[in-house]
C-alpha cells in the first residue's frame, strides 16, 4: 500500500512516499506550502496509487496547517484516499515546536503546553522516518491549533 506523509508546521516542507509503511521518496522543499502542495501532488498522484494521505494536525504554523489540511481533506474527498493525522511530536524526537514569538509548544506527560524554553531545552529538526509503521496516526484530521484565546 502506498502512503503519503506531510509535514507542513516547519520549514522545509517535508513530503515522503511510502509503500508498506517503508520510506521510498522524499521531498525537502522551501517555499509557501499553499505554492507547492498543489504542483507536487500533481505529480505524486501521477506516479503513485495513493491508498492513503498522512498529515500533521498539531502543533506549529496555523497557517500551514490550515492551508494543508484544506488541500489535503479535498483531494482525499475527491480521489477517495484514506485521510489521516497525527501530532507533530512523532517527527522531532519530542522537542519543543515554535509556537508564537519566543513561546514554544512543549509536550509532556500532562500533554502539550506553551512556554519558554528551558536552558537545557533542545530544539530537534524534523524528519521523515524510513518507517511509519510506530506512527500514532488517527482519524481525527481537523487542525488542532493548542494556542488559548487572547
Amino acid at each position: 500500500m502506498i502512503e503519503v506523509l506531510v509535514i507542513s508546521i516547519s520549514k522545509p516542507l517535508l513530503i515522503g512516499i511510502y509503500e508498506n509503511k517503508i520510506l521510498i521518496k522524499e521531498y525537502k522543499l522551501e517555499g509557501k506550502t499553499s505554492d507547492l502542495l498543489p504542483s507536487l501532488f500533481s505529480n505524486i498522484l501521477k506516479e503513485f496509487d495513493i491508498k492513503r494521505i498522512n498529515y500533521v494536525n498539531s502543533p506549529g504554523s496555523y497557517m500551514a496547517i490550515k492551508v494543508a489540511y484544506i488541500f489535503l481533506k479535498t483531494i482525499s474527498i475527491s480521489k477517495s484516499i484514506e485521510f489521516m493525522a497525527c501530532n507533530g511530536f512523532e517527527f522531532n524526537e519530542n522537542s519543543p515546536i515554535k509556537a508564537l514569538g519566543k513561546k514554544y509548544f512543549i509536550q509532556d506527560e500532562n500533554g502539550i503546553k506553551v512556554d519558554f524554553l528551558e536552558k537545557d531545552d533542545i530544539i530537534r529538526d524534523f524528519k521523515l522516518p524510513n518507517s511509519i509503521d510506530k506512527i500514532n496516526f488517527n482519524k481525527q484530521t481537523l487542525p488542532i491549533y493548542n494556542l488559548p484565546a487572547v
